[in-house]
């Protein structure tokens, strides 16, 4: 098992459950994704490039996008406190988790490979 993959189920409940849910969502919704442990928490890249995060924080879980300043859709649900480049979708629960709104930021991020400022 890689140090990703710990983090994930070295977490409490609730938190273990809504990550193994993300990580399943995010697997399985964009193809080529390779999870690392960067920064302490598990990090999927695309492409050799960093694509999007997973922690879990106080008494939440973020799913952090790193190209968050392109994205366009669902920008009201984003959190972007305490930073300034990345946006993140924050879960307190599994039931607040919005799979149709999570889908639709993960392909907006995905589709930020094939615009110009991704190279």
């Amino acid at each position: 098992m890689n140090p990703a993959e710990e983090y994930i189920l070295d977490q409490s409940e609730p938190y273990r459950s809504i990550l193994l849910y993300l990580q399943s969502m995010i697997q399985g919704a964009i193809p080529g994704l390779e999870l690392k442990y960067k920064y302490k928490i598990p990090f999927y890249y695309l492409e050799g490039r960093p694509f999007c995060y997973l922690n879990q924080s106080k008494d939440y879980v973020d799913v952090g996008f790193w190209n968050a300043s392109h994205l366009t859709v669902h920008i009201e649900q984003m959190t972007t406190t305490g930073r300034k480049m990345m946006k993140s979708l924050r879960y307190k629960s599994l039931e607040e988790i919005e799979s149709t709104v999570l889908l639709e930021v993960l392909q907006d991020a995905y589709s930020v490979k094939d615009r110009k400022f991704w190279k």
